[in-house]
């Protein structure tokens, strides 16, 4: 917008709303006479009281076309002898060069303090889901910051100043697969500021104010900066972070406390995927792959259940013997747990082993946008939500929509796959000698249905094959134990 210059309408041509190809774009920026504006601005500020530009200010444009190919310069006179200049490119996906230069033609010197500044009207809707971080956020010192849009109403015009000690850093607005950012120069210390605008609706705004840049008589000075506004794809983040210097772009991606497994998981799928040609495939193989990892641990776990299992009648035997004294049988089966030397908390290695995974791949489907409207086969045509089939319609046999029941009710295939598969795997494991656990493990596999029901597809797809493929592993240890003589 030659108004205000700037960057405030954006839609990504690569992206629509739903699966139908009908639906509409990605709007991601919006101008200032829409509902809720939201845009980005770069100026300069002045503490002697110079005439600068504004949101108000009128530019002029050098060209009609901004593109890959062909860069933009923006001038305006303030009348007072100094031209303001703003060199606009960008590149083929999502960031924005912006080097802004000050031409002083006065007989005096001047100094001037370089901004930039992300605005958005009104807050917008998001997932509200604890995993999963939206609002404010940036780097500095190397460490991560969140704030929420309820923090900066909280602290107002006046907002959270951050001065970070190292130079650098970077600061944005993020959604669950879009993002705008700020990137200033990254050799040099800035002030970054998170506020909330009390005026036209509430306004949450993130911002970073440069170092004073001082322009003698008759000559130039520049400031130059750059603007992140698209998709949040990992790759594409590695790339800017090392070609452009910048401290754990990386970290836009909110892969939470498992980063460290998180990242390599999702760089794994997405290896996989370039040679299966499908996700859901590449979901399956890297499953094959943990399970090859661990299968020494799992192996030594299994015997030990095997054992569990082969004890079963002297446990019973016991439990008879000594009757209701449970101090006594349990002292009686701890000594014959260690006579035949079986560890009864074995068991829970694989369910302990799983759940990093199981996180780590959860995290993957829930905030890669590379999982976004990602299919598998038949049925699923997006991974990164739940299964559409609902057994309350008969998996759609039956005209009627299911929507108007909550999620959790609306079992699908999968989830209806997960708890079979997770039934047949406990019959395998030797019943808990306390009455009250065995009660509560009986009911775990319908328990999981109902919650894995409203997770991603690619997660409970995940989850079913890696059953089956425990199943086939402690039956084929199992039945080697039953071989063996006493």
């Amino acid at each position: 917008s030659l108004k205000g210059a700037r960057i405030d309408d954006i839609t990504l041509t690569q992206y629509r709303e739903t699966l139908d190809a009908d639906s509409s774009l990605i709007n991601l920026l919006l101008k200032s006479n829409e509902k809720n504006p939201y845009f980005i601005e770069h100026g300069w500020s002045s503490p002697d009281g110079l005439k600068v530009p504004n949101g108000k200010t009128l530019w002029k444009s050098s060209k009609n076309l901004l593109s890959p190919d062909t860069s933009i310069t923006l001038s305006w006179d303030n009348g007072e002898g100094i031209i303001f200049y703003q060199d606009i490119s960008v590149d083929d996906t999502f960031m924005f060069t912006i080097n802004q230069r000050v031409k002083n033609n006065t007989n005096n010197a001047v100094t001037l303090y370089p901004y930039g500044l992300i605005r958005r009207t009104g807050e917008p809707e998001t997932t509200k889901f604890f995993v999963l971080h939206e609002g404010p956020l940036g780097v500095f010192d190397g460490t991560l910051s969140e704030k929420s849009y309820e923090d900066l109403a909280e602290s107002g015009q006046k907002g959270i100043n951050i001065k970070p000690a190292e130079s650098g850093g970077w600061t944005g607005l993020t959604d669950k697969y879009w993002m705008t950012a700020l990137l200033p120069d990254q050799n040099e210390k800035y002030s970054f500021t998170y506020r909330y605008l009390n005026s036209s609706g509430g306004q949450y705004q993130t911002d970073f104010l440069g170092k004073a840049v001082k322009i003698q008589p008759k000559s130039e000075g520049n400031f130059l900066s750059r603007t992140f506004a698209g998709a949040k794809r990992l790759a594409l983040f590695d790339d800017y972070e090392e070609r452009f210097n910048v401290k754990h772009f990386d970290l836009a991606i909110d892969f939470g406390w498992f980063y460290f497994l998180t990242k390599p998981f999702f760089y794994a799928l997405s290896w996989a995927n370039d040679y299966l040609g499908n996700f859901g495939l590449a979901i399956l193989a890297i499953t094959v792959l943990v399970k090859i990892v661990f299968f020494p641990l799992a192996n030594k776990s299994y015997k030990s259940m095997a054992k569990m299992r082969n004890l079963s009648p002297e446990i019973q035997k016991l439990r008879e013997r000594v009757g209701d004294d449970r101090q006594k049988l349990n002292q009686e089966m701890m000594n014959l747990y260690k006579k035949e030397k079986v560890n009864p908390a074995a068991g829970c290695l694989p369910i302990l082993v799983q759940i990093p995974v199981f996180f780590a791949l959860y995290k993957v489907l829930f905030v890669s946008i590379e999982m976004r409207q990602t299919p598998f086969f038949g049925w699923i045509k997006d991974l990164s939500v739940q299964d559409p089939t609902s057994i309350l319609n008969f998996f759609g046999l039956l005209p009627y929509s299911t929507s108007i029941f909550p999620d959790f009710l609306n079992l699908g295939i999968w989830p209806l796959l997960m708890g079979v598969t997770m039934f047949l795997q406990q019959r395998l494991n030797p019943t808990p000698p306390d009455p009250i656990q065995a009660k509560i493990f009986a009911w775990m596999p319908v328990a999981f249905t109902f919650l894995l029901a409203t997770f991603p597809a690619g997660l409970v797809i995940y989850w079913t094959w890696n059953n089956l493929l425990s199943i086939c592993q402690q039956w084929l240890i199992m039945n080697g134990m039953k071989k063996k003589p006493k």
